[in-house]
């Protein structure tokens, strides 16, 4: 494999500077009240990893209805890679070995997607590294070979790696990807040239993202979510921080903070000086809304001509970097709209039957309520006049990003509301999600009996856990001033952080529609993929 340039950039560097800047609150102390609430959280986890041992241990995910397992993610046990940090951060050190001797003997000769890989194994695999103290030198060596079969993704000298890759003859598949796919690599792959001291794993990754950054784009600073990795050209001009593009502009930032980069690219996309304009300016100006009832703020989709008053259990990810962004740039103004945008995303917890929040959900707003989808029906409207939201997609498939952003919401203010929220959603779990042998996916996240949704994900262990976990937890042990997270909630030590920013947010302008009805848009081809086979209750 090539070696390109590629300079590890792991002390602190005369650009960005954010010395002295601390993201979580100073002296935060968990209140005794709550000390429980952590054991709470443990113990849903060892219920759930012993019903994965039991019946599907080495298979991806376990299927807690139908006792049976599932292996989309490569078949190479991804509950268990994928849960490794989080059985060394709960001390849980029997399972942690046993996992550690698995992981050893993975055989990598098949794969069908780089990011998920890189996420779930390449992340699983380091953290567990590093928290371990560096232990265990085979969970490098299983990261790099890993990695060394991902590489050929990159084909010759194009920028963009193909988002799917057939390992028995390390070819990849040419294929539409999307930005997330390609520019939620670096972390890891920076992590890895750290390890190994071979730099091509970070220049592969990071040559990606600029690629991306440097792209024309359909508003300033954001990307277009398609890209096809043959041109290496964007596909179609739509924008959102939902799925397919999420992870991308959530690196932007964290690579900055993890790798004390003295290139400006990353910073200067997310949020800094840039005259090709910034994410966070173009989302405040173009896709921030409020609604009608309630004022609840909400970023809106664009199509590329429309707003769509569309969220997503996965864009409330944005809440929570939106305030580590915020708090290392020293921009109170990102810090405030964050807050809000939590708001927004807890509200979708707290107004169903369950107290769980639904996988997909919409808004009105001054400028309409056009999702590019159905119109909104009455029992809809009822339940929007309510709720100041109303559900799209009703399923809860154990996604944890509202978790992610109440975490963060707790470790940068201190306000114990988000400690009575994590509670609350420990309770609903114990009591909707359970099956026999562990607990498992809803269908309807209102209604207290709509049946279950026969899948257990790894990220489960890996997320809603650790999250639920680390929120109850000494602030101290795992802190956002000394960890960075990858997307899959796995730790990376951060260095030592550097000056703060001066930025200045400019205020948001007021934005106008134009009236009139709107055009047909096609369906975004990048949504999630189709849930598991729903299990009905008896």
């Amino acid at each position: 494999m090539m070696r390109l340039s590629c300079t590890l950039l792991l002390l602190g560097l005369s650009s960005p500077s954010w010395a002295g800047v601390t993201v979580q609150q100073a002296g935060l102390v968990v209140p005794a009240a709550y000390a429980s609430r952590r054991d709470d959280a443990q113990k849903i986890f060892v219920t759930s990893y012993n019903a994965y041992k039991e019946f599907t241990f080495g298979h991806d995910d376990l299927s807690p209805v139908s006792e049976g397992f599932s292996d989309g993610r490569n078949g190479w046990g991804a509950s268990i890679v994928d849960a490794m940090p989080t059985m060394f951060i709960m001390g849980l050190e029997d399972i942690f070995e046993e996992a550690v001797n698995f992981s050893s003997t993975i055989d990598f000769s098949k794969s069908q997607t780089l990011f998920e890989t890189t996420i779930r194994y390449i992340g699983g695999l380091l953290s567990s590294y590093e928290l371990s103290g560096e232990k265990y030198p085979v969970l490098v060596a299983k990261a790099k070979e890993v990695a060394d079969k991902m590489a050929f993704g990159w084909v010759g000298s194009n920028e963009m790696p193909y988002g799917f890759m057939d390992f028995s003859t390390n070819t990849p598949t040419i294929d539409t990807s999307n930005i997330a796919k390609a520019g939620t690599l670096s972390l890891e792959w920076f992590t890895l040239s750290k390890y190994t001291g071979n730099t091509t794993y970070a220049d592969l990754t990071a040559k990606s993202v600029k690629h991306i950054a440097n792209l024309a784009s359909p508003l300033p600073g954001l990307a277009a979510q398609g890209i096809d990795p043959t041109s290496g050209n964007a596909v179609g001009s739509y924008v959102t921080w939902g799925g397919g593009s999420d992870s991308y502009f959530e690196y932007l930032i964290k690579y900055a903070r993890l790798t004390n980069t003295d290139d400006p690219i990353y910073l200067d996309t997310w949020k800094a000086r840039s005259l090709r304009g910034t994410a966070v300016d173009s989302s405040i100006k173009t896709l921030l809304r409020n609604s009608t009832v309630g004022n609840h703020l909400y970023f809106a989709d664009f199509d590329g001509s429309s707003i769509r008053h569309v969220g997503s259990h996965l864009a409330c990810f944005h809440a929570g970097n939106w305030l580590l962004g915020g708090k290392l740039l020293g921009n109170q103004t990102i810090i405030n709209i964050a807050l809000e945008l939590n708001e927004g995303c807890w509200n979708t917890y707290a107004s169903t039957a369950t107290g769980i929040g639904p996988e997909a959900f919409a808004f009105i707003s001054s400028d309409g309520n056009y999702t590019g989808g159905n119109r909104i029906s009455a029992s809809q409207l009822q339940f929007y006049n309510q709720h100041r939201f109303y559900i799209t997609s009703s399923a809860y498939i154990m996604r944890p990003e509202v978790l992610e952003s109440n975490f963060h919401a707790w470790r940068v203010t201190g306000d114990t509301k988000y400690l009575d929220r994590a509670a609350g959603a420990i309770d609903s779990f114990n009591k909707f999600l359970p099956t026999t042998i562990a607990f498992t996916a809803l269908n309807d996240v209102d209604s207290i009996n709509g049946g279950f949704i026969d899948d257990m994900e790894s990220f489960w262990f890996a997320e809603v856990l650790k999250y639920l976990y680390l929120t109850f937890d000494d602030p101290v042990h795992i802190s956002l001033d000394n960890y960075v997270f990858n997307t899959e909630c796995q730790p990376f030590k951060a260095p030592s952080a550097l000056d703060s920013y001066n930025g200045k947010l400019v205020p948001a302008e007021p934005f106008t529609v134009q009236s009139g009805s709107l055009p047909e848009i096609s369906p975004n081809p990048f949504l999630p993929m189709p849930l598991k086979k729903i299990i009905n209750p008896e």
